[in-house]
């Protein structure tokens, strides 16, 4: 189920945005300047918002997760990130969405007035501060997903989980994507994924305790397939 573009824009054109003192129910998107907008949620699977939208508003993971990707035209889909809580994520160069954005899992999500962000790094140093490391954390993502399609499969998925290790804090992970994710991520197939990780299970780098559940028995194992 997608909720329409038209949709979306006609509730957000309804929430408050405003910029004020912090309060003890207010989040923070950068630095001490509090923007708050709608908290909206999203089911399963539902799009935040499309390719070739308007790019007007920024988000915030507040609960779930949350995945940016591109159709390719041959029909494949290609993610391109995952975002927890506390990521920012839909902050544009252009006026338009490069790519759309759904939620992996239920999901609350924080949505800003893209104006409303910039006019207060214009005046609030630290905010742009935020927002110029923000940027740069993306850049730095994005060429590290680059350079990762280029590795081996067992690199590649070792990558991975060391990476979706470090950002959920914990070597016992509950993944909210699907292999199929995973897959779309890394730009291979699902059956080349599930493979691998039984391969990691077997020389017990990891334990798969179910289907989403991994625990990483091995980390140093794992690093050193990623160098």
């Amino acid at each position: 189920m997608h909720i329409e573009a038209a949709t979306r824009s006609q509730i957000l054109a309804r929430a408050p945005f405003v910029q004020h003192t912090p309060e003890p129910s207010a989040h923070t998107l950068f630095g001490s300047v509090e923007l708050t907008g709608a908290r909206m949620s999203f089911a399963k699977d539902v799009e935040i918002y499309g390719e070739n939208e308007p790019a007007d508003y920024v988000y915030k993971v507040l609960s779930g997760s949350v995945r940016v990707y591109k159709i390719l035209q041959d029909g494949r889909r290609q993610i391109e990130g995952f975002y927890f809580p506390g990521d920012v994520f839909g902050m544009e160069i252009g006026s338009h969405h490069a790519s759309s954005a759904e939620a992996v899992s239920a999901s609350t999500i924080a949505v800003v007035r893209r104006s409303a962000l910039l006019a207060a790094a214009g005046k609030d140093a630290d905010v742009s501060n935020r927002l110029w490391t923000h940027t740069a954390r993306e850049l730095e993502q994005a060429r590290r997903h680059a350079m990762l399609l280029v590795k081996t499969a067992q690199e590649r998925v070792a990558s991975f989980l060391i990476d979706i290790s470090n950002r959920l804090a914990g070597e016992a992970v509950e993944l909210p994507m699907s292999r199929q994710d995973i897959a779309d991520y890394l730009g291979l197939t699902i059956e080349t994924v599930s493979r691998t990780l039984t391969q990691f299970q077997q020389t017990s780098a990891i334990e798969l305790a179910t289907s989403r559940r991994m625990i990483l028995r091995n980390r140093q194992a794992l690093i050193n397939l990623d160098s």
